[in-house]
C-alpha cells in the first residue's frame, strides 16, 4: 500500500481560542495511521476565508493527498465547512457523505442535518466530518476501507480499475 500525506483542519471558533480541547482531530490522526503520514494539523475558527486558503495551500503548496476536517457541517450561522469545501473543489465526490450519513442516520435521526461534503481539489481529497469524537469515528470508520483505493487512482498509482474485480466503480 501507499502511504499518502495527509492534513487535518480542526474547525471550532472554541478550540481556537483555547476555551475547549479538540479530541476529534486526535481521533482521525489516530484512525488513518495505515493510510499515511499526517504531516500538518491546523486548528482554525470557523471563518470561510481562513478554511478556504489552508485548503488550497495545503492542496496547490503542500501538496498533500487527503484533507480531513472536522467540525462547522451543522446548521449553525458559524458552520461554514461545507461552504469552503464547495468552493476550492473542482469536483465532489457526493458518495463519500451520502455513506456517512446513511451509516450516521442508524445511530440518530439528527443525521440528516449534517451539510458535510467531499470532493476533489488538483490532486487532494477533501472530506468534511462531523466535529464530535463518536461521529467522527463512525462516519470516517465507514469511508477508511475505499480511500486507499480512491488516492491511489487520484494519485495515478493505480493499475487498470476494470481489472480489480470491482466493476472500476
Amino acid at each position: 500500500m501507499n502511504l499518502y500525506k495527509i492534513a487535518v483542519i480542526t474547525v471550532s471558533d472554541k478550540g481556537s481560542r483555547g476555551e475547549r480541547k479538540d479530541e476529534s482531530g486526535p481521533a482521525i490522526c489516530e484512525m488513518i495511521e495505515s493510510l499515511g503520514e499526517v504531516v500538518s494539523c491546523h486548528m482554525v475558527p470557523d471563518e470561510l476565508d481562513l478554511i478556504q486558503e489552508l485548503m488550497i495551500n495545503l492542496s496547490d503548496i503542500e501538496k498533500v493527498d487527503l484533507i480531513l476536517t472536522t467540525g462547522g457541517t451543522g446548521l449553525s450561522p458559524r458552520d461554514n465547512t461545507p461552504e469552503a469545501t464547495l468552493a476550492v473543489i473542482e469536483r465532489a465526490v457526493p458518495g463519500l457523505a451520502e455513506a456517512m450519513r446513511m451509516e450516521s442516520l442508524k445511530k440518530t435521526n439528527r443525521a440528516m442535518l449534517s451539510r458535510a461534503v467531499a470532493g476533489v481539489r488538483r490532486s487532494t481529497l477533501i472530506i468534511n466530518l462531523p466535529g464530535s469524537v463518536k461521529a467522527v469515528r463512525e462516519c470516517l470508520g465507514v469511508i477508511l476501507p475505499v480511500l486507499p483505493h480512491g488516492l491511489e487512482i487520484l494519485s495515478g498509482k493505480a493499475g487498470d480499475c476494470g481489472n480489480s474485480g470491482n466493476n472500476g466503480n
